[in-house]
């Protein structure tokens, strides 16, 4: 089963949240300060990767298409990556950008940048798309996408979906009349699917294991902003979970 430490307990991330928080960055100044702090919270500054380059960060045990993998590795759209114990890559493909966990198995299909479908054997990934059509496959469950921000969890037993923003349709992989329409403005709606067998087979679920902090550093690496502010308009502070 995937782990992830709770945002709270992440040192990098609480720095950011707790300086936004305190008010230490002047108004006029906010979005180049973010920027810097995010910098030194999450690795070098974020932003459109140089041309030709693939990945913004990677830790641990990292193979694409088997072959040991480095900062300059390239990835593209029919390719396959596995990370290892307390691994993490962080990355895009033509429009698409993701952070990958630790024990996991991406496969994409599609043609040189452009992804058309991407298949979590295990483990856990964040990901923000481009426009267009594409589907997400985890261990029991099918997911149709047109630009949106997603996070997933694949396990045998279940598969996690929270649609962090956008519209997507999610089903059972066995069984596509066993479906859910989503639509979601801030992760408003997580839900687990079940394997077959089980008495409900989509369930509510909670938000768990992402932040709008990872949000919003992989959709700056393709050059766009989420749909979502990382502040709380009524109290004024970086939103929590």
């Amino acid at each position: 089963m995937p782990t992830r430490t709770d945002a709270k307990d992440d040192p990098r991330r609480d720095f950011l949240l707790k300086a936004l928080a305190s008010g230490m960055f002047a108004v006029g100044a906010f979005a180049g300060a973010v920027r810097g702090a995010r910098a030194q919270v999450l690795g070098r500054r974020p932003g459109p990767l140089p041309a030709g380059r693939s990945i913004y960060s990677l830790r641990g045990e990292v193979r694409v298409n088997g072959q040991p993998a480095d900062g300059a590795t390239r990835i593209g759209a029919s390719d396959t990556i596995r990370t290892g114990k307390d691994a993490e890559l962080v990355f895009a493909v033509g429009a698409d950008a993701f952070i990958l966990r630790e024990n996991s198995e991406l496969a994409f299909s599609g043609t040189e940048l452009l992804v058309r479908s991407l298949r979590l054997a295990t483990g856990a990934l964040l990901s923000v798309f481009g426009r267009g059509p594409k589907q997400v496959f985890g261990a029991t469950a099918t997911i149709g996408i047109r630009g949106t921000g997603l996070y997933l969890e694949s396990e045998p037993e279940q598969t996690y979906i929270c649609t962090c923003y956008g519209e997507v349709e999610i089903a059972a992989a066995d069984d596509p009349s066993i479906s859910e329409r989503i639509v979601s403005k801030h992760h408003d709606a997580p839900r687990y699917v079940l394997k077959p067998g089980a008495a409900k087979r989509i369930r509510p679920a909670p938000f768990k294991n992402h932040t709008d902090l990872e949000l919003t550093l992989i959709e700056s690496l393709v050059g766009r902003t989420p749909p979502f502010s990382l502040f709380d308009e009524s109290y004024g502070s970086p939103r929590r979970y």
